[in-house]
């Protein structure tokens, strides 16, 4: 289990609860911080001698609107959404990394009976999927942890690696504490944190599942990718959804996209 220091105290109290509280240790760690993020697999690895499964679940959510466009300086001149930057480096760029170290050192397990050598799970959001709440720079970020899924798949699947997602809808966090109890009298559902676990636990053993996200919302189950490209040909018509696989299938032939080396990113 790793979080930021301030969280040990929180997570080795629940450590305590556990069945086995042998089986967990807590190891501080920045997501932003590639260092700590390193140190944080070597100490899992010297500690349980290997990873298995891996889940990334580092995540914010901006406190001031992103596209307020009324706030400005002494000169009248719009500021900078700098927490925009914050939300989309944690939740993205940190996902990001816990997926890249993950690859890397599951990839040198030995297989398991499923052929695979472990298991990765991204934790998205539904607003991975939607936008209607325009919180701007978290809709932004777990769209962009969609992306990831989808385009981590190639490497994934050439080292034997599972990489799936969860995409849980209103649960009682933080990041819900300003509309908790408005929300339940609605009588609109939500889960529980427990319900969440639930879920992740399961796909994160599921030797058939590659490539899936599931949405969860209280007794609401539902698979998303896997769905999604089924309905392709009917959402876009079958020569769009045939293009969309034949492109997918040169690109894969070649062994994944050719990069390009662009005079902007040298430095």
């Amino acid at each position: 289990m790793a979080d930021l220091e301030r969280a040990r105290p929180a997570a080795e109290a629940l450590i305590a609860t556990l069945p086995d509280p042998s089986r967990v240790i807590f190891v501080p760690a920045n997501t932003l911080v590639w260092a700590e993020m390193k140190e944080m697999f070597k100490t899992a690895i010297k500690t349980f001698g290997g990873v298995d499964t891996v889940i990334a679940n580092a995540g914010v959510m901006e406190s001031h609107a992103v596209l307020d466009v009324e706030t400005v300086d002494a000169n009248g001149d719009l500021l900078e959404a700098t927490e925009a930057s914050k939300v989309i480096d944690i939740n993205l760029k940190g996902t990001l990394s816990t997926l890249r170290l993950g690859l890397h050192h599951i990839k040198d397990n030995d297989k398991h009976p499923d052929g695979s050598r472990g298991s990765i799970v991204l934790i998205i959001s539904t607003s991975g999927y939607f936008g209607g709440t325009g919180v701007a720079a978290y809709i932004s970020s777990k769209h962009g942890i969609t992306g990831l899924l989808r385009a981590s798949q190639l490497e994934a699947t050439k080292h034997g690696i599972r990489v799936n997602a969860v995409a849980p809808f209103v649960t009682p966090t933080s990041m819900v504490g300003g509309f908790a109890s408005q929300w339940a009298a609605s009588g609109l559902p939500s889960n529980t944190t427990q319900q969440v676990a639930q879920v992740v636990a399961t796909i994160s053993e599921d030797p058939n599942r590659r490539g899936a996200c599931y949405l969860t919302c209280g007794p609401i189950i539902r698979e998303m990718e896997l769905t999604r490209n089924a309905l392709l040909s009917q959402w876009l018509g079958n020569d769009v959804a045939q293009l969309m696989a034949g492109a997918g299938s040169f690109f894969a032939s070649m062994g994944g996209y050719p990069l390009p080396r662009l005079e902007a990113l040298q430095s």
